[in-house]
């Protein structure tokens, strides 16, 4: 793309919402260059819009895509009660840029009703999320995989704070030799701290106050550089706060597999605080003999 067609096409930037498939093709076909998806499930927030603004940065057009992917949720989990709010989150896309909006329905998204074929994420799915949702991350996968083909993305953006989620579709693209190029972007907090998730608006204020003991265990068990001591440090937090229920407390390495001696790696979280199951992680760094 010359310099004169990117400033032709942000002189001339409209969000173009579109639901079917057929719209979608025709919106892609008038991409001036390198094509970016930013997936979503809508509800959007300041995590999301963060993304956008990665994708705007670097490419000359954006697709948001807002499905609430009925393959990833459990059969006791909130698929019927997500938040759906399309006229806000449309607004968002507005303000931060998107050229498309991909809005589509479950018929656009699974023409031929439930797919007899889906992706398996071995055995990086079995572990932390994946032993705790049974099925979660194939629902995931096999949407994401076919978002990817569906818009055409060159590269795609994903926030850390799903970072299991980043793993597998790292490791899908680079197994299934797709042609896209898969960026984390890290996770964006509230002012105290909060990871940002749609699912913080269940919280009461009390519970709120409870789920501040994740980032704040993350925190302060980043700090220390040997795995035994970030652990016991995190734990201790968590074991204090009675509103909250651990389902996991894991160190990894930075792809979540062993923990290295030394270097990059990951403290990961999940827990429930009231009904609300929140998950959340941070990087760090390990050192021999710390």
């Amino acid at each position: 793309m010359t310099d004169r067609t990117a400033t032709e096409h942000e002189r001339h930037r409209v969000t173009n919402l579109v639901h079917t498939r057929a719209e979608l093709a025709a919106a892609l076909d008038a991409a001036p260059g390198e094509i970016a998806v930013v997936m979503t499930m809508g509800a959007l927030h300041e995590g999301h819009r963060q993304l956008m603004r990665v994708a705007r940065e670097r490419s000359p057009f954006v697709v948001v895509t807002i499905f609430v992917n009925p393959l990833q949720f459990g059969p006791n989990e909130d698929y019927e009660k997500y938040p759906r709010t399309l006229d806000e989150d449309l607004a968002a896309c507005r303000a931060e840029g998107a050229d498309v909006v991909f809005a589509p329905g479950r018929d656009d998204v699974y023409p031929y009703g439930q797919p007899s074929i889906t992706m398996h994420p071995g055995p990086l799915g079995e572990i932390l999320e994946g032993a705790s949702r049974p099925g979660h991350f194939s629902g995931m996968l096999t949407v994401v995989e076919k978002l990817l083909m569906l818009t055409r993305a060159g590269v795609a953006y994903f926030g850390e704070k799903d970072f299991q989620q980043l793993a597998l579709i790292r490791r899908m693209a680079r197994d299934l030799e797709l042609p896209v190029e898969i960026v984390g972007v890290p996770t964006v907090r509230e002012g105290d701290g909060l990871a940002l998730s749609s699912r913080n608006g269940y919280l009461s204020p009390d519970q709120r106050r409870s789920a501040l003991t994740l980032s704040r265990a993350l925190r302060e068990g980043a700090v220390r550089r040997d795995p035994a001591s970030v652990l016991a440090v995190a734990r201790k937090i968590l074991a204090d706060e009675p509103g909250v229920r651990v389902d996991y407390l894991e160190l990894t390495g930075p792809d979540l597999g062993p923990v290295p001696e030394e270097g990059p790696a990951r403290l990961l979280v999940a827990a429930r605080v009231g009904t609300t199951r929140l998950i959340d992680n941070v990087p760090l760094t390990l050192e021999k003999n710390a």
